[in-house]
């Protein structure tokens, strides 16, 4: 076969080589799963699969409510328009920072904070506070979730996954295919 029809072939068994665009990513890029999220914090919130397993420990840590503002606060830097901005902005405040919310997060400087910020919203209103909580969460809830069941148990899944049968077949195909 041409290289280039090997290279293809590759990357049809091994598709969690490519980046977001089908493009051969390098090695360090290719960590995926409980591999990436152990590197850092941030590998961890760009994964779905990964702040699904988060906000599972950190439900039990009584503490979830850290993520989820977290979260928030990325979505409503994405925010376009001034009233769709107020809207969420109000909706932040109300569920991580007022007094009365359901949600309260613990941030300095929380007490000061009024609803008349959110009369005039920008999309980095709320950085300061996310900064907060993601160091917060950085510096303590994180290790502990490296160490917990929840990522543990999820690491082994995978490792189990990539030892099994059919997974090994396939790469025994793809490796049959390349080297002709």
């Amino acid at each position: 076969l041409s290289f280039l029809k090997k290279m293809v072939v590759f990357f049809y068994f091994f598709p969690e080589i490519n980046d977001n665009e089908g493009h051969p990513s390098s090695s360090h890029q290719a960590l995926k799963g409980t591999s990436k999220w152990a590197t850092s914090l941030e590998n961890l919130l760009e994964d779905p699969e990964g702040v699904k397993r988060f906000r599972e420990f950190l439900k039990k840590e009584f503490s979830e409510e850290n993520v989820l503002f977290w979260l928030a606060c990325e979505e409503f830097k994405k925010t376009q328009g001034k009233k769709q901005m107020q809207e969420k902005a109000k909706e932040i405040y109300m569920t991580f920072l007022s007094s009365k919310a359901s949600s309260q997060v613990n941030v300095e400087g929380q007490s000061r904070l009024s609803e008349t910020i959110l009369e005039t919203p920008h999309p980095l209103m709320f950085q300061k506070l996310q900064d907060q909580i993601f160091n917060l969460m950085k510096y303590d809830s994180y290790s502990r979730f490296l160490k917990s069941d929840i990522f543990l148990n999820h690491k082994k899944c995978e490792e189990q996954e990539e030892n099994s049968p059919e997974a090994q077949t396939a790469a025994k195909r793809a490796s049959r295919i390349y080297n002709t």
